[in-house]
């Protein structure tokens, strides 16, 4: 085990908020669970600014995460106490308003805070867009921090610039510190997403007790000066943390060996992970490279209008039950005299079980699903369609909800911008704007070589099985594409994972995937493969095109794929018997 490197006492920060609307009571969980000195939280997801956007145009004054300013009711106190700084991406689109709204709260409860804001993440709107915000880094929050600030709200920047802002203030780095850097970005990524780093979605969760699941502590890290740190969570809390847990979610939302950001390019194939105790994981060896020349940007507009009803199909000749009301509303539309609508979905989900003892388990669900520019085509038409079934179709003809009028659904949309072109600005707890220059030293993004993979498996008897015996996997969204994290937790299953499951195996195992193009990133360190599945989810969350919109259980999906494993890897693993419905 690599001991710390000596120097100064680590900095210990803590999270608070893996998105808008996590647990409310989590600020002052942390705050009163064990010694903090900065707590941040992450508000903010492609989805969410999309709202705030939304929530603006009806009211210019917000544009901010309002559930912050509720939490900081009780948390500004017990931060003062404690000694905690608090630094949160809660400003949204409109940073300057929330820190604003933070000093009339700290007056109204008397408790004076030194507050800074960072802005300059918001850019000019396209015609027919939304919003349009860059990701900074983290070092217009390392100015607000030595300028003496106690509460630090930003726009758009990235989850990591939430601990890479606190780090470089603590131990003085500056932009040419890239391992150290490096390191932040792998810690702050680690604790973005809350309690997924505690045993939250935890593929391997039955390996636990589930009282300690019950409800997960939120994580924190231990930063040392050399960027490295160590991944805990405040004693007596919930939840586990071990390797596995990290390991899940540093595979979260990444995809190669490069995981590029505005302050510094980490590599993740140098990341180690070794248990520290119980409850403690370290994290060092991390390399950094200088960032690329352009940061990420982030557009979001309203896409369309989209409608949706679910039938429900119970007992027998559900196939039959089905193809009937499809074309019924297919009539239905036809005779409205109406536009159908320019996507129409169709997806039955065989949820019903022969000869079953409960009404809901003899039951199939027949979700429809329309999208169209024009909110009248998905509008009445759509739901009068519906509902003039009732009494002419399938026999137990009923559905889940009456249908709407439709919603609005958006689209996010990537673009990346010269780094230089954007003025990202730290406003001190005084007034003074501080430029924050861009990083002199760049380097254009590429991939890495693939390295060379373990020697494969020795042959011998295998047995079908799911894939979730041998291997955990975590799943999410980047706009439109899935990002699918998998990995083993032995050697002995690394050597027959990174050979079994190449591209074309998992597109075989994942069929929705087959005419989409899917590029695999090996991580050896962590035994991990990281794949990438391009277009997956459409125009991505917030067009809800697909039943999964976020991908959120797509690598479970994987795990439940059946395909011959060693039967030696299997020893101990409870059989699984293989249902055809």
């Amino acid at each position: 085990m690599t001991a710390p490197a000596p120097g100064p006492a680590p900095l210990r920060i803590g999270n608070a908020s893996g998105f808008y609307g996590d647990r409310f009571d989590a600020v002052r969980e942390m705050l009163t669970g064990g010694p903090l000195d900065v707590l941040t939280g992450d508000y903010l997801a492609e989805l969410t600014m999309l709202i705030l956007g939304r929530g603006r145009l009806k009211d210019p004054e917000k544009g901010y995460a309002t559930t912050f300013l509720r939490q900081l009711e009780e948390g500004l106190q017990l931060a003062q106490e404690r000694g905690v700084k608090i630094v949160a991406n809660a400003g949204g689109l409109n940073p300057a308003g929330l820190a604003d709204a933070v000093r009339k709260l700290a007056a109204k409860v008397g408790v004076p805070v030194a507050v800074a804001h960072v802005e300059g993440d918001s850019l000019p709107v396209p015609d027919g867009f939304l919003t349009a915000n860059a990701y900074l880094g983290g070092a217009g929050i390392a100015a607000c921090l030595r300028a003496g600030a106690d509460i630090v709200v930003t726009g758009r920047v990235t989850d990591a610039a939430l601990v890479t802002g606190p780090a470089a203030a603590r131990f003085g780095w500056g932009p040419d510190d890239l391992d150290a850097l490096a390191g932040a970005v792998v810690a702050g990524h680690v604790l973005e997403c809350g309690t997924q780093a505690t045993g939250g979605n935890y593929a391997f969760f039955g390996d636990h007790d589930p009282g300690l699941l019950r409800r997960p502590g939120f994580p924190l890290a231990e930063i040392h000066a050399d960027g490295s740190s160590v991944i805990t969570k405040h004693a007596g809390t919930g939840g586990v943390v071990d390797v596995g847990t990290v390991t899940a979610q540093l595979l979260y939302e990444t995809g190669g060996a490069r995981y590029a950001g505005p302050d510094v390019t980490a590599r993740l194939d140098t990341v180690r992970l070794t248990p520290d105790g119980p409850d403690r994981v370290r994290v060092d060896g991390v390399r950094g490279e200088a960032p690329p020349p352009t940061l990420k940007a982030g557009l979001t507009r309203l896409g369309g209008w989209r409608n949706e009803v679910v039938f429900v199909l119970t007992g027998l000749e559900i196939e039959a039950k089905s193809r009937l009301v499809r074309a019924q509303f297919a009539d239905a539309l036809e005779r409205s005299g109406v536009r159908p609508p320019a996507e129409v979905r169709w997806e039955l989900v065989r949820t019903d079980r022969p000869d079953a003892d409960t009404e809901e388990r003899a039951s199939a669900l027949l979700r429809l699903t329309v999208r169209d520019q024009d909110a009248d085509a998905v509008g009445r038409a759509v739901s009068s369609a519906a509902v003039e079934l009732a009494l002419g179709s399938y026999p137990g003809f009923h559905v889940t909800a009456p249908p709407g009028k439709g919603a609005p659904y958006g689209v996010f949309e990537a673009i990346h911008v010269p780094a230089g072109e954007v003025e990202h600005l730290a406003v001190l707890p005084d007034g003074r704007r501080e430029i924050i220059e861009p990083p002199i030293r760049t380097q254009e993004l590429a991939e890495v070589d693939e390295p060379p993979l373990p020697e494969p498996y020795p042959s011998g008897p295998t047995r079908r099985a799911p894939l979730g015996l041998v291997a955990g996997a975590r799943s999410g969204d980047k706009g439109g594409d899935a990002n699918v994290g998998v990995w083993v937790r032995d050697d002995a299953a690394w050597r027959w994972l990174a050979h079994e499951l190449t591209v074309e195996r998992f597109k075989e195992l994942l069929a929705e995937t087959a005419d989409l193009t899917v590029v695999r990133h090996v991580l050896p360190n962590l035994r991990a493969l990281n794949f990438t599945v391009y277009g997956l989810l459409g125009e991505g969350v917030a067009s809800q095109a697909r039943f999964d919109p976020q991908a959120k259980a797509v690598g479970e999906w994987l795990r439940s794929r059946w395909l011959p494993v060693p039967v030696a890897l299997l020893e101990g693993t409870a059989p699984v018997p293989e249902v055809t419905i």
